[in-house]
Parts: C-alpha cells; structure tokens; sequence
C-alpha cells in the first residue's frame, strides 16, 4: 500500500494525510487562491477542514506571514465558504 504524502495543518500545527487538508496557494504572479486539485504550481500552505483553525490562522495572520503577502477578506470568505460547504 502506497503511503499517502502528510502535510501540517497552520491553525492546529497537527500532521493528516495531504488529502484530507485544503491547499492555499500563491503563483509566481502574487496571485493567492485555492487549490482544490492539489496541483496547482507555486507555494502551497494547508489548513483543516475546520472552521476553528481558519479562525486561529485570520486571528494569528499565519497566512500573511508564510505568503508575506496582504491575504484579502475575499479569500477568507472563500475558505469559510469551503469549510461550511462540507
């Protein structure tokens, strides 16, 4: 059985299976959008399927530092609207 690639979580700093996590992802032209195939080139971060860890993660500005971007609300909207849509 072919081990599944594990990724951390920036809300609750925990390890899952690549999979299970939602991918953020910025392009080499500062775009920031999400990556709901797991493929998409440039830098990736990953985040539960919770809506407390993107609470800690808006709260903390993780995203913003790991991007060092200005991440905005419409982005978050977009991740809430993921999370809640299970």
């Amino acid at each position: 059985m072919k081990r599944q690639p594990q990724r951390t979580c920036m809300g609750c700093n925990t390890k899952k299976d690549k999979k299970e996590l939602i991918r953020i992802v910025k392009n080499k032209n500062n775009e920031i959008t999400l990556d709901r195939s797991g493929k998409a080139e440039g830098r990736g971060a990953y985040i539960c399927d919770d809506i407390q860890c993107l609470e800690k993660v808006i709260k903390s500005k993780r995203l913003e530092r790991i991007f060092e971007a200005k991440i905005s609300d419409e982005i978050y909207e977009n991740l809430r609207g993921v999370i809640f849509d299970k």
